[in-house]
């Protein structure tokens, strides 16, 4: 079985390791984590740690760095605009993304999302969908946190402007096949998934310098969309 990863705001610069406040609590009293035990810290941003642990008290590990182990930012970064979803929907895409590597994620207030997100409710909204990318990055293992929104959604005016030809909308009616069509070897691939209702016809055509690719010949969920289309990107880009 793999390390168990924890992340932190900044590796220890020393030899010496302390793992304190949420993570170290999680550590010391939900994964019972042992002196002995090999755990792995992260920054979120590549940078990690090896590390045994020596010490262990009331929510605190403590112990010796082994090893680093820095690791390159992605390239190509995938980036999906998802669609927001009803209930906990959103929540599930997020989370099965995460351990598939996606590096950014945006809320998208489409016009046929059930649920929007205005005011106070578009912030914690967010903020949970950042706290759902978090843990699963580190059930992953991830030593690359990927970002989650910056304003609490965004309009497909704000959606249009970050496409390119580089950009790919899935769609039930689209004749391109995602498992065939021209990949870049750097910079972002762009990948919007719509709502439970699907893209508009108006939105498709604000997406104009974006391809609209198909998976196959089934309509998946908008919580599963992004997953499967994850998962060729992550094959042919070499990434599994």
């Amino acid at each position: 079985m793999s390390a168990p990863l924890f992340l932190i705001d900044a590796l220890p610069v020393g030899d010496a390791f302390t793992l304190d406040g949420p993570e170290g609590h999680h550590a010391a009293t939900v994964q019972r984590i042992r002196p002995g035990e090999t755990i792995l810290l992260s920054d979120g941003r590549g940078a990690s740690a090896t590390c045994v642990v020596e010490a262990v008290g009331k929510g605190t590990v403590s112990g010796t760095v082994v090893s680093r182990s820095p690791e390159p930012a992605p390239d190509p970064r995938l980036v999906v605009v998802q669609g927001i979803a009803k209930g906990d929907r959103g929540e599930l895409a997020v989370q099965a993304m995460t351990e598939i590597g996606v590096d950014e994620i945006l809320p998208w207030a489409a016009s046929r999302s059930v649920t929007q997100w205005r005011g106070d409710r578009g912030f914690k909204a967010r903020d949970k969908w950042a706290a759902t990318a978090r843990e699963a990055a580190k059930q992953a293992r991830r030593t690359w946190l990927p970002t989650v929104g910056g304003d609490p959604d965004v309009s497909t005016k704000q959606v249009a402007a970050r496409l390119s030809s580089s950009s790919f909308v899935l769609h039930e009616e689209a004749t391109e096949r995602l498992t065939t069509v021209p990949l870049p070897s750097s910079g972002e691939i762009v990948l919007v998934v719509g709502p439970e209702g699907g893209i508009s016809d108006a939105e498709l055509a604000a997406f104009s310098s974006a391809t609209p690719v198909r998976l196959g010949r089934e309509v998946l969920r908008t919580s599963t969309a992004g997953v499967a289309a994850l998962s060729v990107l992550s094959t042919r880009l070499g990434r599994w």
